[in-house]
């Protein structure tokens, strides 16, 4: 494999887990924007459900060497942090 090549699937294997990270943050805003609460089960079964699928992508890319643990770790922090600010947001506009 070409280190382009190699290049391409690292760009490739990030920006589809970036896609897969966002996905969760819409999912989880319908729900919200839906009324579902965020103490409700099925909210947290959907959220601990996506996250651990998310992070098991994460680990298998990873072990491909298509990305860094680091960069792997940026995602799941980032969307750790948009969810606490959307649950926050969420909470303050019902309160």
């Amino acid at each position: 494999m070409t280190s382009n090549t190699a290049i391409n699937y690292r760009e490739r294997a990030y920006a589809l887990l970036k896609a897969d990270a966002d996905k969760i943050v819409k999912l989880i805003q319908v729900q919200m924007d839906n009324l579902t609460m965020p103490q409700c089960p099925l909210y947290e079964e959907v959220l601990d459900t996506q996250m651990f699928g998310l992070s098991r992508e994460i680990d298998f890319a990873i072990r491909l060497g298509l990305v860094d643990e680091k960069d792997g770790k940026a995602i799941l922090d980032q969307l750790e942090r948009e969810l606490s600010n959307l649950h926050e947001a969420t909470v303050k506009k019902r309160g």
